[in-house]
């Protein structure tokens, strides 16, 4: 189906965050943390205005709309509003409602709350941006607008050592992995001619028949794994936790590390269904979700526990988008929901425990349940929807990824390890579950830092509105079903799909008793989470190394390399640099016409006039005299003869204006020159090695050559007169001058001659300054000579 063309309302939605940005410093000064009640209403409208495209897009409806961004190079402000955008679009704006309220109270009394504000709403449109993204080069400058935004906001607390640590491996893991995203959409943009997404998922198999899938699938996961924390890159999300709560509660539910599922799955049209595919996603996400797992295990920290069973959940959404079986997309679209309200509010929770409590550690928490009973029960129900249990959507949606992984008939002897990973990694997130629940709220009360109480409304209102939507979805599950997951399922499969959820299954099969198992095995690994925790503890220090460690590595090498290399470049002399400048101009110029082999023909020599051959004989005898000069100002005023050579080579060939510039050039370098060299202590001669004269005189013909053969090149090519047609057209009637050099210079190309001129000054005023450094006598000079001056005085005086 066609998409249809609507309003910019939606264009306005991207950029609502982005100016609630700009306010909330303003607010927060006036309303304090206050602030948060009226700036929550702008992620609210945006939710508003998703809610109206819930029912159009339910029956296969999409949409787009554009505003012209750079339209030369076909960029384009464009959203494409399908099932999955949607989802997307009701997840981070819904959700980040309820951050923006919960930022108001866990910063209460922050002096940086207003930027804090400020750059949860930066990253909100980034997001956004992101999820409704259609062209591919917005869609990317949005992508890495999330790095940037992640970095202000988990090193927010820039004073710690280990926040700036975190903030920096975020950077360079998401934004290393934006660059190579880019890469992919310029390889997808020359394979199909298409740079709007929504061109692309209307022809799914054009990447497929174009050739250039293997680089363009390498290529989008590199991206979609950095961003999604996929190992070997999954290091640098448990580290982000050094953010405030409310970054955590909001990355690890509906916005960035999700970035990289979202690609995934929008990529699914085009890439997916590919024995390639089928292959290295399940692969991947498989090691992730057990990784993710077993070091979730090991934590005692509630923000990192939670912080790894994200890892982990990233790794069963990877792993059940690359089956590419629908029963499996459709259960990777349940989790993907039912992940994004538990986790937030568990987060949340995490964030009020240690707010009120004073610590996030199990180990040293007990008994809160009384002390805060509102929390507790929203911990509860955001855990039983982690752990898969009915009636809530996380039960839903174990219950359908079962149903497609153990499809053997479909996905054959991949079902049966897919099955396998997903009970383990399942009964182990049912673990952690459990001891969020139940660790910090029962048994006998522990004493803690702080005096424990219930939370202000501002953080409780969402885990607890986010733990019960979770009840309430699977409740209304044939709604749920047909309003957010036909709709976005659609969106994987590239054609229009309905489904029909039920809470309660309706006889006793595979998924139901794959389900028993999990339970089962999550409860017995329960009982014995301390050993556990500690035989995972006792593993990973016998290890010792580890990709965290692996990437301080990387940059320690990559410092030391740098410093090696401009210990190398970086002399401290002139002669070095522009020898080194030069030497890259030769292989600039020469390099390409090698490799390609299309050399230009050198043209035949023309039959000149005996004033001709003269003025090529002056060139030639002051280039002689440049070369054999015994000191620098002999060869200073040869190289003049060069330019004025020049010069009437231009007023020979009809351009009196330019041979006029040159002469005037010319001679005023020859003068500045020579006065410089006056007042310069440089030795008179050149006491260069012959080794070093032959050197610089290989660079010097081969930059000369190189640049006489792209000559001959661009002048043997036809010539374009368009420009200067324009030039002779407009000259008169648009910049009132009859001189048409003149008028380019100081009408068409007026800033650039501004430039130019700009730069001359400048390095006018540089030689004057170092001219001056070098005759003003020195401190210590100055000071022998005021005390060779008293002495004197006082020898006198005797």
């Amino acid at each position: 189906m066609t998409p249809a063309v609507i309003d910019d309302t939606t264009l306005y939605a991207v950029l609502a965050p982005f100016a609630a940005a700009v306010v909330a410093p303003f607010l927060t000064r006036w309303l304090k943390h206050n602030a948060a009640w009226p700036l929550a209403l702008v992620p609210a409208l945006i939710f508003l205005h998703f809610v109206g495209f819930i029912g159009p897009v339910s029956q296969g409806e999409t949409f787009v709309a554009a505003k012209a961004w750079a339209p030369s190079y076909g960029v384009n402000f464009s959203v494409y509003v399908d099932g999955l955008s949607t989802l997307f679009g009701l997840l981070i704006s819904g959700i980040g409602t309820f951050i923006i309220l919960y930022a108001g109270g866990y910063l209460k009394g922050h002096p940086q709350q207003g930027r804090f504000f400020s750059f949860l709403f930066l990253f909100m449109g980034a997001m956004l941006g992101l999820v409704l993204g259609n062209n591919l080069i917005s869609l990317f400058i949005f992508w890495e607008l999330t790095s940037i935004t992640s970095f202000l906001l988990i090193g927010f607390d820039h004073l710690r050592a280990a926040s700036r640590r975190a903030a920096i491996q975020a950077l360079v893991v998401t934004g290393g992995g934006g660059l190579v995203l880019l890469a992919g959409f310029i390889v997808i943009i020359s394979a199909t001619g298409e740079i709007e997404m929504s061109v692309l998922l209307a022809s799914p198999d054009i990447i497929k028949d174009s050739g250039l899938y293997l680089p363009i699938f390498l290529l989008v996961l590199g991206g979609a794994f950095t961003k999604s924390a996929q190992f070997p890159f999954h290091f640098w999300l448990p580290n982000a936790m050094e953010a405030p709560t409310p970054v955590s509660a909001y990355l690890h539910s509906a916005t960035m590390v999700k970035a990289g599922v979202y690609l995934l799955m929008r990529m699914h049209p085009l890439l997916g269904d590919t024995v390639l595919w089928t292959t290295v996603l399940p692969l991947f996400g498989g090691v992730t979700l057990l990784v993710g797992t077993i070091l979730a295990v090991r934590q005692t920290d509630l923000k990192l526990m939670l912080a790894y069973t994200t890892v982990a959940s990233l790794g069963l959404l990877v792993m059940l988008t690359g089956t590419s079986y629908e029963k499996a997309l459709e259960g990777a679209v349940l989790y993907l929901l039912a992940h994004s309200l538990f986790k937030g509010a568990l987060f949340m929770v995490a964030g009020t425990i240690d707010h009120e409590a004073g610590t996030r550690d199990v180990t040293k928490l007990g008994g809160l349940r009384s002390l805060m009973p509102i929390t507790f029960a929203a911990a509860c129900l955001a855990s039983l929807s982690m752990a898969g249990l009915p009636p809530f959507i996380g039960f839903i949606a174990k219950e359908i990824l079962y149903y497609g992984t153990s499809d053997i008939s479909a996905l054959g002897q991949l079902g049966i390890m897919v099955t396998i990973v997903a009970v383990v990694g399942n009964a182990l997130m049912l673990v952690i579950a459990a001891a969020v629940a139940i660790k910090p709220f029962l048994g006998p009360e522990v004493e803690t830092p702080k005096h424990a109480h219930e939370g202000p409304v501002l953080l409780i209102a969402g885990p607890v509105f986010l733990s019960v939507t979770g009840v309430i979805m699977a409740l209304f599950a044939h709604t749920t079903g047909v309003w957010f997951i036909g709709p976005t399922l659609s969106s994987l499969l590239g054609e229009f799909t309905q489904i029909d959820l039920h809470l309660i299954p309706t006889k006793i099969n595979a998924p139901v008793i794959l389900s028993f198992i999990t339970v089962g095995l999550g409860i017995a690994l329960f009982t014995q989470l301390d050993r556990m925790r500690s035989m995972i503890a006792s593993a990973l220090d016998a290890i010792g190394w580890g990709p965290d460690k692996g990437f301080d590595q990387a940059v320690s090498g990559i410092v030391s390399l740098a410093t090696a290399v401009t210990r190398v470049l970086q002399t401290g002399k002139m002669q070095t640099y522009m020898l080194l400048t030069f030497v890259f101009t030769a292989l600039a110029v020469l390099l390409p016409g090698y490799l390609s082999g299309s050399f230009p023909a050198l043209p035949k020599l023309p039959e000149y006039r005996f004033y001709e051959w003269g003025i090529l004989l002056i060139a030639v005898l002051g280039l002689i005299a440049v070369l054999i000069a015994k000191t620098r100002l002999t060869a200073i005023v040869s190289l003049g003869v060069q330019g004025f050579a020049v010069a009437l080579i231009f007023m020979m060939f009809g351009a009196p204006d330019l041979s006029f510039t040159q002469f005037m050039v010319e001679t005023l370098s020859v003068v500045i020159l020579a006065l410089v060299m006056t007042r310069l202590n440089l030795s008179p001669r050149d006491h260069r090695s012959l080794a070093s004269s032959v050197v610089t005189g290989v660079v010097a013909v081969a930059v000369g050559l190189g640049l006489m053969l792209t000559l001959l090149a661009i002048t043997q090519q036809p010539f374009d007169s368009r420009l200067s047609e324009f030039f002779t057209e407009f000259s008169r009637s648009i910049a009132h001058g009859r001189n048409i050099v003149n008028v380019i210079l100081v009408d068409f190309r007026g800033f650039d001659t501004l430039g130019e001129i700009a730069v001359v000054v400048l390095a006018g005023l540089c030689v004057l300054a170092l001219i001056r450094i070098k005759t003003r006598p020195s401190d210590e000079a100055l000071a022998k000579s005021t005390a060779g001056q008293a002495e004197k005085q006082t020898v006198e005086a005797r």
